[in-house]
């Protein structure tokens, strides 16, 4: 990704954190000589060997998962808060931008099979029920229902690459910053909010 100095994010304990938080990612690769994209829930864990992966599932519907073997090289892509910056919010004259938060990770791709699946689907599903009144279980799902797994394929991500940014408006002085943070909070935009909420952990 294209990424200046000053918006770079090298902290690792917050590119964890966003990644916990904004996992439905898009999952990138080349198929047949196209590129295809597939918009996925990926959720950061460690394999066996306590290596760093990404793990996910897509339906066997979808032919992009038909050249994992073939070309293992992917790229994840996961967004967070973003908001339009309007240049009339500067005290001089100046050009309008766009402030978000962005994490690219590249790395190898391989399928898993049996226990594994259900390993990876049940840490999915714990994660996303864990606040429901009635929570699903995977373990306690029908043999029936289960049989809906035969038409997934199952994968692990090993991570090569991290690429992190945080396009803040890190670049302005402390009066501009801090008027564009009032600004975004006026739009009532829980978008704009957002940003405005990172913009003020970041310059305190």
């Amino acid at each position: 990704m294209y990424n200046l100095d000053i918006f770079k994010n090298e902290d690792k304990d917050s590119i964890i954190k966003f990644l916990k938080e904004n996992a439905f990612g898009l999952l990138i690769n080349q198929t047949n000589g196209k590129l295809f994209a597939t918009h996925i829930p990926l959720e950061l864990d460690y394999n066996k060997d306590g290596e760093e992966i990404l793990h996910g599932h897509i339906s066997k519907e979808n032919p992009q998962w038909t050249a994992f073997e073939s070309n293992d090289q992917v790229l994840a892509v996961f967004t967070g808060a973003h908001a339009y910056i309007s240049s009339s919010w500067y005290d001089h004259e100046n050009v309008p931008t766009w402030n978000y938060s962005a994490v690219h990770i590249y790395g190898k791709i391989k399928i898993i099979e049996g226990d594994a699946v259900i390993d990876s689907l049940t840490k999915l599903v714990d994660k996303y029920e864990q606040n429901s009144k009635c929570p699903v279980r995977v373990s306690e799902l029908s043999k029936k229902t289960m049989m809906q797994t035969r038409g997934i394929v199952a994968f692990e991500i090993k991570i090569e690459e991290i690429q992190a940014k945080n396009k803040m408006s890190q670049n302005r002085d402390d009066k501009n910053y801090s008027n564009i943070i009032s600004e975004l909070e006026k739009t009532e935009k829980p978008q704009s909010k957002a940003v405005a909420k990172e913009m003020s952990k970041l310059r305190k």
